[in-house]
């Protein structure tokens, strides 16, 4: 009987170990993971990532002078965020610097120095122009015009005499310092 007896407990250990271990909660790959903030390996959108070269990202911003004139921005009427890949060259150097490290919905406001934006302004773009290089559109001229170069390039209009226009083909924003607000829209993990 004390065989019977310890059998039957060994046996019934056995059944309630076996049962305890089917009541507890099952193991998931997600509790035992470490976590990961890459999406391609979790399958969704992190919200802790942040910016870096390579990505696709959209932007809200808005862009002024010193003097707090607005010279852009993705918020007005029919706009939408602006898209580019950070670090491809797309963006002025600064702007695309300023974006890297930065969290979904964060914002930032940075101030460029011109060699960040546009560059300075450079005296070999100023050029002169004959009468004759105009032809009839001479006459129409007038200061501050713009004007597009078989090139391409568009110059304004600085000064007209009787015989000579002086075109500026600098960037409008050359030599400017820019100030940007910066917000995250959307980050497409490279």
């Amino acid at each position: 009987m004390n065989t019977t007896k310890t059998a039957f407990l060994g046996v019934f250990f056995v059944f309630l170990i076996v049962l305890m271990g089917c009541t507890q909660e099952p193991a998931t790959q997600e509790n035992n993971a470490p976590e990961n903030n890459n999406p391609s390996n979790t399958g969704g959108t992190n919200m802790t990532e942040t910016v870096q070269n390579g990505d696709t990202i959209k932007v809200n911003y808005r862009g002024t002078l010193d003097d707090g004139t607005e010279f852009d921005s993705s918020l007005k009427p029919g706009r939408t965020p602006l898209e580019f890949a950070v670090g491809a060259g797309q963006m002025i150097k600064g702007f695309d610097a300023a974006v890297v490290g930065m969290a979904l919905n964060e914002e930032k406001t940075v101030t460029l120095e011109p060699a960040d934006a546009y560059g300075e302004t450079n005296p070999e773009m100023i050029q002169e122009f004959s009468k004759e290089a105009f032809g009839e559109l001479f006459d129409q001229l007038t200061i501050g015009q713009q004007i597009q170069a078989s090139n391409g390039l568009i110059g304004v209009v600085l000064e007209k005499t009787d015989s000579t226009a002086k075109l500026d083909f600098n960037h409008e924003l050359a030599g400017k310092k820019l100030t940007f607000w910066i917000q995250i829209v959307e980050i497409q993990k490279a």
